[in-house]
Parts: structure tokens; C-alpha cells; sequence
């Protein structure tokens, strides 16, 4: 079967959306185990958060990878969109997988910011949460407005 050209915007969120339906799935197995050894039947907070992120993540890569196909954008600029939510989209998930690893806490917000042992400056967590707020919202908006003006405009 021949397909047409598919841009490496398009390819990479395909590609990354199996990924994330993996991780749910391997995820979902660690959760189960941790379920099945708890003597409330619960698993680690986080492990549940990387389990139901990385299954929602896998979908709404799906659709930026539609998004990008559309847009109006230019193929590296319809990347750069891309990558920046692919980014943040792996970030989250690692951090909830490493979370759940090590037990370290049920709220990563709560001060003080805890990663294993150690601690997150806050101005650390401010960062790395508004970069991604801008990166994840301007990004999308970006691709939607692409994929609007060729559907619409």
C-alpha cells in the first residue's frame, strides 16, 4: 500500500500516540499489581495518574497528528508545534511514572515539592508549569487555527 508524503509532524504524533496507548497499557499492569498487594486494594496515587494520563495523552496525540495534517503551517513550523507538545506530554507522564516509583508523594505541589529524597525550589515548579501551560496551549491553538483556516478559511 502506497501513501501519500506524510509530513514528520504527522509521523511523530502517530508514532508517540501508540506510545502513550503502551505506556497505559504497562501501566495499567503496574497499577493492577499494586491493587492486587495493597490491603486497600489501591494502588500509589501516581502510578494511577501515569496509568489514566498516558491513556488520554495517546488519543489527544491522535488528534494533533489531524491537526498538523490540515494545518495551513508550514511542515517545520507545524513540527515545532508538535514537538512542544510532544515535550510536555512525555515530561508529564515521566514525572508521574517516577512519582509512582518512588512513593514520594500524593500531591506534587504540595511545598515542599518532593523528588525522591530531595526537593524542587518552587520558583523550579512555577517554571516548568507555566512553560508548559504556554507551550501546550499555544501550540494547539496554533495547529487549530491551521487546520481552521484550511478547512474553513
Amino acid at each position: 500500500m502506497v501513501l501519500e508524503k506524510i509530513s514528520l509532524a504527522v509521523s511523530l504524533s502517530v508514532l508517540f500516540s501508540g506510545i502513550y496507548l503502551w505506556v497505559g497499557m504497562l501501566t495499567g499492569i503496574w497499577k493492577y499489581w499494586q491493587i492486587q498487594k495493597s490491603p486497600q486494594a489501591r494502588a500509589h496515587y501516581y502510578v494511577d495518574i501515569a496509568h489514566r494520563s498516558s491513556l488520554l495523552y495517546a488519543p489527544a496525540t491522535l488528534i494533533l497528528a489531524v491537526l498538523a495534517y490540515f494545518s495551513v503551517w508550514s511542515d517545520q513550523l507545524n513540527l515545532i508545534f508538535v514537538l512542544l507538545n510532544l515535550f510536555f506530554f512525555s515530561f508529564s507522564i515521566l514525572s508521574y511514572v517516577l512519582h509512582g516509583f518512588l512513593q514520594d508523594t500524593q500531591n506534587q505541589f504540595r511545598q515542599p515539592h518532593q523528588l525522591g529524597s530531595r526537593s524542587i525550589a518552587p520558583w523550579m515548579m512555577k517554571i516548568a508549569m507555566w512553560s508548559l501551560v504556554v507551550a501546550e496551549l499555544g501550540a494547539t491553538a496554533a495547529l487549530l487555527l491551521g487546520a481552521g483556516l484550511n478547512l474553513f478559511g
